[in-house]
């Protein structure tokens, strides 16, 4: 009878060790195919978005010598018209994070610069110049500088970069969906992400 019940006692703490072990060899799979599915959420949302925009400007430039005692004057001047696409990108090929399976946790450690890209269309118009200050190369980088200075200023002041910004947080905004679908926390500039609308440059 006493090797009847230790029979017993060892059978049942095998099945129950059997048991323990298919639940948790279960429970890591789960916890490898929740890793891998936010892998590829990341691999998928890791695209290039880009923004694009048309500016135009006009810009007149001026400039004039003095000569012999200040009694002549050579001047130049130019009304230069620019037509310009912009784009304005992130790479999010770039993200990178840190996966923390024991307590499923994604960190997102870096997300990519936004990326200006101008391409102006610069044309002269009533372009007069004296034999003694003629445009010189040097003319025609500081018109491009003023260009791209002027530009700069109307991208800050138009909704162009907002609508980036956007689209790159409801990108991000599909990770969180996703962790949180699966139980995992996302963490990003130190913070648990409780709700997507946390998600703020």
């Amino acid at each position: 009878m006493r090797n009847f019940l230790f029979g017993v006692l060892i059978s049942a703490f095998v099945v129950i060790c059997i048991a323990y072990f298919i639940t948790n060899a279960k429970d890591r799979e789960a916890q490898m195919q929740s890793s891998g599915l936010i892998v590829n959420q990341i691999k998928n949302v890791g695209k290039l978005i880009v923004t694009e925009g048309h500016f135009s400007e006009v810009i007149t430039y001026r400039d004039a010598k003095k000569y012999y005692l200040d009694m002549l004057t050579a001047e130049k001047k130019a009304i230069v018209i620019v037509n310009a696409s912009v784009t304005i990108s992130y790479d999010l090929s770039k993200i990178e994070h840190h996966i923390d399976e024991t307590t499923k946790t994604l960190t997102i450690t870096h997300i990519p610069e936004v990326e200006v890209n101008i391409n102006p269309d610069i044309k002269y118009h009533d372009l007069e110049e004296d034999f003694f200050n003629q445009f010189t190369p040097q003319d025609h980088n500081l018109i491009r500088k003023e260009v791209t200075r002027k530009l700069n200023e109307k991208i800050k002041a138009s909704s162009l970069q907002t609508n980036a910004e956007n689209r790159l947080i409801s990108e991000l905004q599909k990770i969180y969906i996703l962790t949180n679908s699966l139980g995992w926390k996302l963490v990003y500039h130190g913070n648990t992400i409780t709700e997507s609308e946390e998600l703020i440059l």
